[in-house]
């Protein structure tokens, strides 16, 4: 039987002795020093075997735990850094956690539990154990309350990674995710077994420091949500940049937005991906059209892909294996395809998203799926991005509302209201009457979860 895959055992050979690695607003690592240091003081040992998890404020210090306890523990809980002391103590309970990773003795896990303070990377002196398999637990997005938790093996999460050909140059990555959850998560990974630098930001940095380290790194690929590239793509900081490739994931990746990321950036190649936490990543859409081929559908590499009662259904081997310490709950269906729990519409040779499920809002008994409404407002000239969502009305039920940002600050009364004339017209003409926004509010801002994603909610 071949030895269990190894992060670092797959980060050295990856290692070309140049100067990629780790970079950081104030820190650095080349990988080469990564995989032969220690950020654990001298307690790895100890760690040997057991359930561990990852409780660092920052992205650098994730990175390097990640790198170093692959192999060495049996288990790996990851958690974004917005985790309350209840979810971290339900997590904890869950996945039956021996030890945090922490980088302070103040920070409340929820439970009295034993810590491992990370210490400034350093050469290792001690002996390291024959890799074991590690399982990478990772949280589900978009979860209250209590974390669900899933469990993925290395090799599954590499499942879509493709190694660098023979001569091909080491790109130059940055990411808008943090690295803790799946979407960041594949790209430290893709960064990490390809021997490529990896730009990380850190919590509150502001995106024009962050757009000038990519700029003065040369950054060649980058990824993040819609909602993300909508963000850059309002701030002046976004010419300083010239990726060659752009990667979105996370949402919905709508005509609008694929349209002005081609225009903003012509020569790069632009990718959309679908990919969930607990399906995994699904395929890639390089055509530079919203949805998915319909053949798709007979299958993508080792992925097959159902379309069930309009809901996406994903079965590969890329897919995590159970929810960890809920045996009350089932990941995937009798014939092993995950229900992705987003809603799919097919429209000749293609599909195209609708929504969420859980996000359908009902009006008058005559279902809404927001994003079905947004795609269309994004396509007016001078919006940047909107948002759709429900207003409570004690007669008629839901209603359906629209927060939109204008793509120029400085726009007159007069303006907007033309804006909002032409607004309502394309939705009259291409929705159904229900799903006609019953009013459109103008906004300087649209709140964005830590994930990257939009805040969505009632009104």
């Amino acid at each position: 039987m071949p030895p269990p895959l190894d992060l670092r055992g797959l980060a050295g050979d990856a290692v070309s002795g140049g100067a990629a690695g780790l970079h950081a607003p104030k820190r650095q690592a080349l990988w080469r020093d990564a995989v032969q240091g220690t950020i654990l003081g001298g307690r790895r040992a100890s760690l040997a075997g057991k359930s561990v998890l990852i409780g660092v404020s920052s992205q650098f210090d994730a990175a390097l735990a990640m790198l170093e306890l692959d192999g060495l523990v049996a288990r790996m809980v990851i958690t974004p850094p917005d985790f309350t002391s209840e979810r971290l103590a339900s997590a904890i309970a869950q996945a039956q956690v021996e030890a945090v990773i922490c980088d302070d003795d103040v920070k409340d896990f929820g439970v009295d539990v034993t810590r491992v303070r990370v210490s400034a990377l350093a050469p290792e002196t001690e002996p390291r154990p024959a890799a074991i398999e590690t399982e990478w637990v990772l949280p589900t997005s978009g979860t209250t309350g209590a974390p669900k938790l899933v469990a993925h093996r290395l090799a599954g999460l590499l499942g879509a990674v493709r190694p660098r050909a023979a001569g091909e140059a080491a790109p130059v990555w940055a990411t808008f995710y943090d690295i803790r959850r799946y979407g960041g998560m594949q790209i430290f990974l893709r960064a990490a077994a390809s021997g490529a630098t990896l730009l990380l930001t850190e919590a509150n940095e502001p995106l024009v420091d962050h757009v000038t380290r990519m700029a003065e790194a040369g950054v060649t690929h980058l990824s993040g949500t819609p909602s993300h590239w909508r963000r850059l793509l309002m701030s002046p900081e976004a010419a300083r940049i010239a990726p060659q490739y752009v990667r979105l994931s996370g949402e919905i990746a709508d005509r609008a937005v694929l349209a002005n990321l081609a225009a903003f950036y012509p020569k790069a190649k632009i990718v959309h991906a679908y990919a969930s936490t607990e399906a995994g990543v699904g395929f890639e859409v390089t055509d530079g059209r919203e949805g998915f081929p319909a053949a798709y559908l007979n299958g993508v590499g080792d992925v097959e892909m159902r379309v069930v009662d309009g809901s996406l259904r994903l079965r590969s081997r890329r897919t995590a294996d159970r929810y960890v310490g809920r045996d009350d709950l089932k990941l995937a269906d009798a014939d092993g395809f995950i229900d992705t729990d987003d809603l799919v519409e097919r429209a000749g040779d293609r599909f195209f998203f609708k929504g969420r499920r859980a996000g359908t809002i009902n009006v008058g008994g005559l279902k809404v799926h927001p994003e079905e409404v947004e795609q269309i407002i994004n396509l007016h000239d001078a919006v940047r991005m909107s948002l759709v969502k429900a207003r409570r009305n004690p007669i008629t039920g839901d209603l359906i509302v629209a927060e939109v940002m204008l793509k120029e600050h400085d726009v007159s009364a007069e303006q907007k209201r033309a804006v909002k004339d032409e607004i309502l017209a394309a939705c009259r003409g291409r929705l159904e009457r229900h799903k006609v926004p019953v009013s459109i509010d103008f906004v300087s801002s649209l709140a964005m979860s830590a994930g990257g994603k939009l805040l969505r909610g009632k009104a």
